[in-house]
């Protein structure tokens, strides 16, 4: 993909998406009551955990507890309990009280905006904050999980090894009006067309802007 092929990439990923259910955290993202909180939480929840299996178990924590307060109100095994069976609950649950204490003793129970305090949060790395920020409270940042890091690549747009070397990647090139929606958008489309294994090239309307960097089969 050429650097300036970003802007109709963007366009026709725009309309491409429309078809598909948003990410559980886009979509909360977009409800009013939604707070940076739940967020946060959500969050964490859906490390290696599928969107179908998240968005039935955080509002059954939320329903117990959805405010620092009230997690901090709850001993680990009752949010381990709750959580399950989310991947790796128990370690889930031990961060979930750990960030609500530290909220409350460091924040007035709010949560940070800004990158440099997040990542200061139990269990939290560059995926989440970023997640947090760009969703919990609309500023600028670079979300990139498994999707981001492997369809940027794919399209030959950055060429890195790490999710980490893609976000610093992407912070040096992509235009800073795409950040916000960048990952919600490549999520969607990493889900259900741009897969993993086998994509489906035969029907991705970016195949004209795709360099198909590693990909051994399609369909």
């Amino acid at each position: 993909m050429q650097d300036q092929d970003i802007h109709r990439v963007m366009a026709i990923l725009r309309d491409t998406v429309k078809q598909w259910q948003p990410a559980v955290v886009d979509e909360m993202a977009e409800q009013k009551e939604t707070t940076p909180y739940h967020i946060l939480i959500t969050t964490i929840l859906s490390l290696r955990t599928k969107d179908t299996l998240t968005v039935q178990i955080a509002p059954r924590l939320f329903a117990l507890a959805d405010t620092p307060e009230q997690m901090v109100r709850l001993d680990e095994e009752t949010i381990a309990q709750t959580i399950y069976p989310v991947g790796f609950y128990r370690n889930k649950a031990r961060s979930i009280r750990q960030i609500s204490q530290k909220l409350l003793d460091e924040y007035g129970g709010r949560v940070p905006d800004t990158l440099e305090e997040l990542l200061q949060l139990p269990g939290v790395g560059r995926k989440t904050a970023n997640l947090v920020l760009t969703a919990g409270f609309r500023k600028p940042g670079i979300c990139v999980d498994t999707h981001v890091h492997r369809i940027s690549n794919r399209w030959g747009y950055v060429q890195t090894r790490t999710p980490e070397q893609t976000e610093f990647a992407l912070r040096e090139k992509l235009p800073p009006e795409y950040w916000l929606e960048y990952n919600a958008l490549l999520v969607a489309f990493g889900q259900n067309l741009c897969t993993p294994v086998s994509p489906w090239c035969s029907l991705c309307p970016l195949t004209a802007y795709c360099d198909r960097v590693g990909v051994e089969r399609s369909r």
